[in-house]
């Protein structure tokens, strides 16, 4: 309840920035936690999540809900997600030290503490979880110098207890009795303390002592089963065994479904020659943990105690399957071959599952250019097995566990067109497989990054000079992928989905590429590397505009409409002009079909912004526009003339931009291509008027602009519009320039072509803060 209630404070610390929406589902979730309705309150942080996606708030709060649950993997992710978002939150370091101890991962678990400790040196909590991962892998040194520091920030009862165990470990009884009894003496209800020098007294002789201490737990909790465990050793101990026994049975009456108290009990039984209740006890304890050797090897020795040697040999078998070789178990199953082969004849043939190649069916698919194949896969069989072949070749095999057979070898499928699979056992039964040989398709997966953004020509524009970039990107192929490696880091990625989102962090110390190599479960296999580019990562940080993008959408190779040559060089222009600017990163897009542009505003540009952060947008049209109706048109390359529907509605990208234009606190539209029309935009009630880039509320309040032309329709090759707009740019020699002096210049020189004057307003729907967009010299 104190970790809830800690979780419940961190949340409230995070959401202040949150939405109403967020906060109600976020308030949800905490009365769900309060009363212990952990999964209610996984759904309402949920949507909190949805609301706040770059928030760290919800993470925590359903990383917490998960913990509570013990779904330690799920807990895990969400803290991951939550340090995509801030790497140095001390409370996100903390929860994943402590969730990555309770999934045993303690040198996970170490890592992320001490990284937490150099950011924040006295925070107390970390050194007794960095404690408790220490003593799970063996550094008893550490963990004592550890747990002294723990001290210096709180002498209690948790803290005097571990540095208890770490003297324990290291052979000290006589420190470790010291701080076991101080931490009783803090506290005198503190369990593990009492049951740890409990455990010691009775090493070291001192019964009585022991008797104590656990008798005082009894008192205080009548079903406490460790005490009664502990006590029954010191029955033993003293020969008591009928005592031993009632103290294990009260464990039995209270954790039925507990495989170590039928374990202790059986141990006991068999230290007074009672067999058959031992064995009865060690079956039970099998039932409920089936992969304990020690349980067969006890049940064994009393099968052999009652001369049952089937039993016992059945045992023994399973021990060499679980275990490290026993001699003993090896001479009484010597022995008693012979006789058990008559035995244990049976008439049922093996049982065959293939592994590799993969079956459909009754086919198995093979890559379309191989000439030889991997065949592997397992064999049930309860008897010894004989000989295995495929299409008339000897395979060799290897008993696992289970009477499970492993089988693999190298078939040559030149000129085949079956695959035939015998097996045949000791007592002569036979299994025959026949299958169809498939030849699959040999396309190797394609590789695209999304975070950073990689661009066509295979570039990732970093915005740091950090030592390991955290990677995100997409597989595209017709398969299932088998695995997916970047610069020999082993990626995330859901194993049975298509296409697949992967993920990975990676050192990029004085390196200029990177590499990814992506395979299939056919063997197609792409190796695509990707080049850094660190230009990024020297812009301003004090960029006032934030992460900047660029979007140019450029239409020019038309099937019904006429090829343009301007759309290329306005481009161009462009980019040219924009080159002294600070721009994170140009997209530049060609010749967008209509579902083209659809998927890409709808989809895949949001993904781009919610995975990359970014802050400001400028969307740049070159191409055919059409202006109908009061709505405008961009004129897809596929769409046809005097059909409205193969258009693209200008306003279908207001609709597209609604999921991530809120991620973003600047967004401009500019058209050269038509008017957007009274549906896209509101027109601005007085003429623009030129602002500083150090007026905080134009550059920090949002703004959704849009700037267009207004007399034209379909796109000519000189475009006054965009000259005059890349002029502007070129032409500045201040430290920024706003759009609505751009505006201003680019209206001057259209009016004096005789042209209507161009558009320049707010994005109707879409929320505008008086802000405005900036470009931003380097």
């Amino acid at each position: 309840m104190k970790r809830i209630l800690l979780l419940l404070v961190m949340v409230t610390l995070t959401m202040s920035g949150y939405g109403q929406n967020a906060k109600k589902f976020l308030r949800a979730g905490d009365a769900f936690m309060k009363s212990g309705k952990y999964e209610d309150a996984v759904v309402q942080y949920t949507q909190a999540i949805a609301l706040k996606p770059s928030d760290i708030g919800g993470y925590l709060a359903r990383a917490g809900a998960f913990e509570e649950m013990g779904r330690y993997e799920e807990a895990y992710n969400d803290l991951e997600r939550a340090r995509v978002f801030d790497a140095k939150d001390i409370d996100v370091l903390y929860m994943t030290g402590r969730v990555c101890n309770s999934m045993g991962r303690y040198d996970e678990a170490l890592r992320h503490l001490n990284y937490a400790s150099t950011l924040a040196k006295r925070e107390e909590r970390l050194y007794p979880e960095k404690v408790r991962a220490l003593l799970e892998l063996g550094y008893y040194d550490l963990a004592l110098g550890t747990s002294d520091t723990a001290l210096l920030f709180r002498e209690n009862d948790v803290n005097l207890y571990q540095r208890g165990l770490a003297f324990e470990r290291l052979n000290n009884d006589i420190r470790a009795k010291k701080d076991y009894e101080k931490a009783v003496s803090k506290n005198k209800r503190y369990e593990p303390a009492r049951l740890a020098l409990a455990d010691l007294l009775i090493r070291t002789g001192d019964l009585e002592g022991a008797t104590e201490h656990v008798d005082y737990l009894i008192a205080e909790d009548d079903r406490n089963t460790k005490a009664y465990s502990v006590r029954s050793r010191i029955f033993v101990k003293k020969l008591d065994y009928p005592s031993a026994l009632n103290d294990i049975s009260r464990n039995i009456l209270i954790e039925p479904d507990n495989p170590e108290h039928y374990a202790t009990r059986g141990g006991y039984y068999q230290e007074f020659n009672q067999h058959s209740n031992a064995i009865n006890d060690f079956t039970r304890a099998i039932t409920l943990d089936s992969s304990d050797p020690d349980l067969y090897f006890a049940r064994a020795h009393s099968y052999e105690m009652q001369m049952e040697l089937d039993k016992a040999i059945r045992d023994y078998a399973r021990i060499t399957e679980l275990s490290e070789f026993d001699q003993r178990a090896r001479k009484l199953m010597k022995e008693a071959d012979e006789r058990l082969y008559e035995l244990h004849r049976e008439s049922n043939p093996p049982v065959i599952t293939l592994n590799t190649p993969n079956i459909d069916g009754r086919r198995v698919e093979i890559r379309g250019d191989a000439r030889d194949v991997v065949v592997s896969g397992s064999i049930k069989e309860i008897s010894d097995l004989k000989s295995l072949t495929i299409n008339g070749n000897e395979s060799l095999f290897e008993k696992g566990s289970n009477d499970v057979y492993q089988f693999l070898s190298t078939v040559d499928i030149r000129d085949v067109e079956t695959l035939n699979i015998v097996a045949e056992d000791i007592y002569n039964n036979v299994t025959a497989l026949d299958y169809e040989v498939f030849m699959t398709e040999t396309t190797p997966p394609v590789i695209a990054i999304i975070a950073p953004y990689a661009d066509d020509n295979g570039e990732i524009a970093l915005q740091s000079n950090s030592s390991s970039v955290y990677i995100e990107g997409k597989i595209t192929d017709e398969s299932r992928i088998k695995s997916i490696m970047i610069e020999g880091v082993t990626a995330s990625y859901p194993v049975d989905e298509f296409n697949p989102t992967f993920t990975a962090s990676i050192d990029i110390l004085n390196k200029k590429k990177i590499s990814v190599v992506a395979e299939d479960y056919f063997g197609n296999r792409r190796i695509t590397e990707f080049t850094l580019n660190r230009a990024g990562a020297t812009l301003n940080a004090e960029n006032p505009m934030g992460k900047t993008w660029v979007i140019f959408v450029e239409n020019s190779n038309y099937q019904t409409f006429a090829t343009l040559d301007g759309p290329a060089k306005d481009v161009n222009l462009m980019r040219r002009a924009l080159e002294d600017y600070q721009v994170h990163n140009v997209i530049h897009k060609r010749d967008l079909t209509k579902s083209e542009m659809e998927l890409f505003f709808s989809f895949e540009l949001r993904d781009l912004i919610t995975s990359n952060q970014v802050k400001s947008l400028l969307i740049w049209y070159a191409g055919h526009g059409k202006f109908s109706n009061e709505v405008g048109y961009w004129i897809p390359v596929d769409a046809k003339r005097d059909d409205e529907f193969t258009y693209f509605n200008i306003n279908t990208l207001k609709a597209a931009m609604q999921p991530y234009v809120n991620l973003l606190t600047h967004t401009l539209v500019v058209t050269d291509a038509c008017e957007t029309g009274p549906g896209f935009y509101t027109a601005m009630r007085s003429s623009p008027v030129p602002r500083s880039c150090d007026d905080w509320e134009a550059t920090q309040m949002k703004s959704s602009q849009v700037f267009a032309s207004a007399d034209r329709e379909l796109a000519s090759d000189d475009s006054q519009f965009t000259r005059t707009f890349a002029n502007s740019l070129i032409g500045n020699t201040n430290s920024c320039i706003p759009i609505d002096e751009i505006v201003l210049k680019v209206t001057l020189a259209v009016t004096n072509n005789n042209q209507q004057k161009p558009k320049f307003g707010q994005i109707s729907g879409l929320t505008h803060e008086e802000g405005t967009f900036f470009f931003i010299a380097k």
